[in-house]
């Protein structure tokens, strides 16, 4: 089972980006990929496969105004905003491309395309959200190759660096007295008709990640969990925030839903499971969260991987 954003194929170079002539060369280098950036959307053809482009496309940019990215085998990847294309250069990139949303367009790219623009997206929305010194108000200016920021007030000189918010995501299962073990979906009122995901929610400070399974369980479900356990992670640009893979086993099935947490939250077997629609589908009553989600692989795991 392959989970999507987790299979990124560039080295981020960490002992050798600060490496000021380094970095230059790895930006003039005519083989560099450019992954561009707008208002968080990314850059895709009209079949909706990634678009990186190279010096050619972007003739113009400066390093100052790039992030960057790590290398494979034979190129250097680097983040820009599209606000700092030139004019031809974005006239280019709106006549030839489109901007969508990752989530969207997730489908139709490989796993290693979909980690470096998930990176590229996360990255970028940290920077354009820290443009001024949250110590002093001063503006901010980009060192390290774009993974960190200083504070341009020599008094102040607070650097920082990209943050991911933690949050944790947990498949809690149930044996009934019939004998039949079921897990805990739940459903948001914004969310397709008859979608049912895994619970999650935000890791408060001070909180342990064990700690963050069982509140968040219990504040929207009333369910208390115990044997709470880790099955894997998945970066989440949407927009900043590294989902935490739980498994977790109810001490009683009995709800009591919290509606300003949930519209609904139910038991599934896996016989019920096998009855769930794509959520595109309309057909079905109830709907599978998109493959690309680790709502999904939480809940195909517990469904196959566990069944015996």
């Amino acid at each position: 089972m392959t989970l999507k954003y987790t299979n990124m194929p560039l080295d981020r170079c960490s002992n050798t980006r600060a490496d000021i002539s380094w970095l230059e060369n790895q930006f003039r280098h005519k083989d560099s990929c450019f992954v561009i950036i707008n208002n968080g959307l990314n850059l895709f053809n009209e079949k909706k496969s990634a678009v990186f482009l190279n010096q050619e496309n972007v003739t113009g940019i400066d390093l100052k105004d790039c992030i960057f990215l790590g290398k494979n085998t034979h190129q250097a990847f680097f983040a820009i905003a599209f606000e700092h294309l030139n004019n031809t250069a974005q006239a280019t990139v709106n006549s030839r491309y489109q901007f969508l949303n990752l989530l969207q367009a997730s489908p139709f790219i490989s796993e290693a395309e979909a980690s470096i623009l998930a990176y590229a997206k996360a990255i970028m929305h940290w920077h354009s959200s820290h443009e001024f010194c949250g110590q002093c108000g001063n503006k901010n200016t980009l060192v390290e190759a774009g993974h960190s920021r200083r504070c341009s007030n020599t008094n102040c000189n607070q650097q920082t660096f990209p943050r991911t918010d933690p949050a944790v995501i947990m498949i809690v299962e149930h044996t009934f007295e019939d004998g039949i073990t079921r897990c805990l979906m739940g459903r948001q009122a914004e969310w397709p008709q008859g979608m049912y995901s895994t619970l999650a929610g935000f890791v408060d400070p001070g909180e342990s990640l064990e700690e963050a399974v069982i509140r968040e369980v219990f504040e929207e479900s009333g369910i208390s969990v115990k044997d709470v356990r880790y099955i894997q992670s998945q970066p989440w640009p949407y927009p900043a925030s590294i989902m935490l893979g739980f498994i977790a086993t109810a001490i009683s099935p009995q709800l009591n839903i919290n509606k300003d947490e949930l519209d609904d939250a139910r038991w599934f077997s896996r016989d019920e499971l096998d009855a769930f629609g794509e959520m595109n589908d309309d057909t079905l009553a109830f709907k599978k969260t998109g493959k690309e989600s680790i709502s999904r692989f939480l809940a195909d795991y517990w469904h196959y991987e566990l069944a015996n």
